[in-house]
Formats: structure tokens, sequence, C-alpha cells
């Protein structure tokens, strides 16, 4: 069975919610939707205080040619433009919304019957992905119609999507392959197009049986409308859904060092973005809305939830049972990328793939002792980095040697610290160092 050749871990899965269908998640009282939700320049407010709005209205146009465009997840009221606290703190510009109803643009086709077909050229595609602000739902959030845009110079000639899902816990993907398999393939074929590719795979992890057979069943009996697209089973290994690791074992090809996909000729989305692509292109339904794992050992009910945008994370947590009596730590995603959140109030993003709640005896980090050079970090990791040199070298700041030493290449997995026996914060320090380094090359090249 296919997988990526060096590196990797097995943590447990901990897929508490893979049999948890998906539900949709009441309308609160009022959201705060960020005008920055993706890689690149915020969004700029269309709105302002006191305008009434719809559901898929334009509040916030992309700010640039890397950035996406922001639309209202719900009818009501604006009361509010001005910046708000993330799920980390950081205040970013944000629009504020009272819930008035739930009234939507008519454009947006809400009925259920799938629309296959589609007689629109790659320009067109492009540019409805565009208008409806779709960005790259894995957790990357990169603008979904600059990576099908590929530079001078480069074609693609490969798309990938991925069905990996190897994060622990996080069962998003999982369910909307199972929910809604026609309309991800669709989508998948309207990337396609627009990329103009016509070799198609879509990775999913041998622990998902079911999704890899639906897939196939729905593929096979959508062949009149859909282009050849192979359903690829793929060992369960972690990371295996980074986009370098998920290449690498679905074709063989390597991303070169501070390389990209296109480099190679491949493009990878992942499902839930295909998913996005169909209701934009198929639905005109802008995305103000995304499947979000709730869950943890501690939780009443862990859950998959269809959630507006600008949901404040605490309803989700309260609709799955409430913070549990132990529960010392939240996480924005997964436990091996996601992030600490300080702020509960803080919204659902178009790049909210989970929230992992951690009871006392998980999120406790046991004592940091002294690195026994014992390798465990260089074996796995999937990017052939030194992680403990890297560490040591920003500890010391040495930013001309962390950049020589790649550091950049590094892709935040977590498997060195994961695996480190003395528990040392490797990829803590690995983040702070690409941080660092970042600054010091912007600098270089402002000079």
């Amino acid at each position: 069975m296919k997988t990526f050749p060096r590196g990797g871990i097995h943590p447990p899965s901990n897929k508490l919610s893979s049999g948890e269908a998906i539900l949709p998640l009441s309308l609160p009282a009022s959201v705060v939707v960020p005008l920055s939700q993706h890689i690149g320049a915020p969004a700029v407010a269309e709105v302002a205080k006191g305008d009434r709005v719809v559901v898929g209205q334009l509040i916030g146009k992309a700010g640039g040619f890397v950035s996406a465009s922001v639309h209202s997840p719900v009818s009501g009221t604006v009361t509010a433009v001005e910046p708000l606290a993330n799920g980390s703190g950081i205040k970013t510009p944000s629009v504020v919304i009272a819930v008035e109803g739930d009234e939507w643009l008519p454009s947006i086709d809400r009925s259920p019957e799938l629309v296959p077909e589609c007689r629109l050229e790659g320009p067109e595609i492009l540019s409805l992905i565009a208008d409806a602000g779709i960005v790259g739902m894995g957790g990357a959030t990169f603008p979904t119609q600059v990576k099908l845009s590929p530079p001078p110079g480069k074609k693609a000639e490969i798309l990938i999507i991925n069905g990996v899902e190897c994060e622990p816990y996080l069962t998003s993907d999982h369910r909307v392959m199972l929910e809604h398999p026609s309309q991800v393939l669709v989508g998948v074929g309207l990337i396609a197009r627009a990329l103009g590719v016509e070799k198609i795979f879509i990775g999913i992890e041998n622990n998902k049986p079911d999704a890899i057979e639906l897939l196939r069943k729905v593929a096979s009996e959508m062949v009149r409308v859909l282009p050849s697209i192979e359903i690829v089973p793929l060992k369960v290994r972690y990371p295996q859904g980074g986009e370098k690791q998920l290449i690498t074992a679905i074709t063989g090809r390597y991303v070169p060092s501070m390389g990209l996909p296109i480099d190679i000729g491949c493009v990878v989305q992942n499902v839930g973005t295909a998913l996005a692509v169909y209701e934009a292109v198929q639905k005109r339904k802008p995305l103000i809305e995304r499947v979000v794992t709730v869950t943890g050992k501690g939780l009443g009910q862990p859950s998959n939830f269809l959630a507006r945008i600008g949901t404040p994370v605490s309803a989700l947590i309260e609709a799955a049972g409430g913070l549990p009596s132990d529960a010392q730590k939240v996480i924005g995603g997964g436990p091996m990328m996601g992030r600490a959140m300080s702020n509960l109030d803080a919204p659902v993003t178009k790049g909210t793939s989970g929230i992992l709640v951690l009871g006392a005896s998980e999120a406790a980090r046991c004592a940091e002792t002294a690195c026994i050079k014992c390798g465990k970090c260089v074996t796995v990791c999937p990017m052939a980095l030194e992680p403990y040199l890297l560490s040591r070298l920003v500890q010391k700041q040495r930013w001309d040697e962390a950049e020589a030493g790649a550091i950049f290449d590094c892709i935040e997995c977590g498997s060195c610290a994961f695996t480190c026996p003395a528990r040392v914060p490797l990829l803590d320090w690995i983040r702070l160092g690409k941080t660092e380094v970042n600054k010091i090359i912007r600098s270089r090249l402002s000079c």
C-alpha cells in the first residue's frame, strides 16, 4: 500500500466522532466575521455599521491578488466594523452582525438536487471560485483561485485531492466524503477543468474504508459526467496528509527544498475545498459555512457540526455537551498541528476544521530534560531535517545557520516533539525560528 518513504509516526487516532453525522448548528445571536481568514492581504470591508445584510452578500472584497473575499454568513444588521480578538487573542479587522432571521441572496440555489453537469470553461470557473471567497479548507487557507492559476512557466499535470485527514481526532473531511460524495466528485471535476488536467487522484488513508468504497462506487456511477478519477488507498501514517508527503506517496515525485507542488506539475486540494467549489460553481453559494469537528475524551457528545462562519467557538462546545469539569486546554485544529486557544468567544473561520478539548492529564506538559542525542526526531522527520539541531540554533539565535539548515522546509507536523524522549518542545522552537528568520529575510529584501 502506498505511503511516503521517510519519517512519520503513528499517534493514537482517537476518531471519536467518525460515526457522528453532520448536524446543522443553530444560528447564534450574533456573528463576528474576520476580514482576514486566509493567507495573504485582508479583505477590505464593503459594509459599515448600521447596514442591513443577507446571507451570501459580499461584506469584504479581496484586498489583492493573494487574498479572498468574505461574505455574510447570516442576515441581520452590522453592529460594528472593528478589530476583535481571534482564537489566539490577536485583534484582526472584523465585521459584527446581529442575526435577524435567515434571508439568503435569491441567486443562491438552496435546493438539495445535485447539479452534475457544467458547460463553463476554466476561466469562468476560476472567476466563480474567486467570487465565492474559497480558500484551502484543510487548514492552510490559501486562496483557491490563486492556487489554481499556475505562474508563467509552470504547468499543472496532476490534481491530487486530499482526503487523508491523518490528524488525530478530526473527522470533518471523513464525514464530508460519506455524506456528500457526489458533490465532492463534481467539485473535483470542476477543479480539474479549471486547471486543464486529466490525471486526478483522491488519496484516502486505509482507516476510512467506507469512504474509499463509497467514492469508488459513486465515481463509477457518474462516469458519464466526470473525468477519470482514481481513488488511492494509503497506508495509515502521520503526516500522510501533508501535501508534499501526499504527492510523493501517490506519484513518486518529490517537491524540491523550498519548492512548491506546482514546481513538479502537481496541485493539491482538500475534499472540503472540492465541496465548496461545487457549491460555488453549481449553486452560486459563497463560502459562508463549513463542517467542524468538536471533540475530546471528556466531551459529552463529540460531534461534526455544519456551522456558519463567525459562530463563536463556545457555541460549538456547548452543543457538544459543554466544557467538562477537567477541561484544561482547547485547541483550534488537531493535537499535532493545532494551536491552543485563549479566547473561546473567537469565531469559526474558513480554516476551522476542528475544536479539541483536552483534560488535565492530556494537556499537561511533561518536564523537559536534557537532549540525549538519540536521533529519534531525525528519524521521524518526514522532511529529512535535523529538528534537534534547528532547535538549538534557534535557542542560540544563530539565524543564518537555521536558514541554511532549511528551517522553512519544516511543515510543522510535530512528529519530532511527539517522539522526543526528553520532551524538548522542538516544534515550538522551530516555529519561533521560522518567524524570526522570516523577519530577517523580509528586512534583507527591503534593503
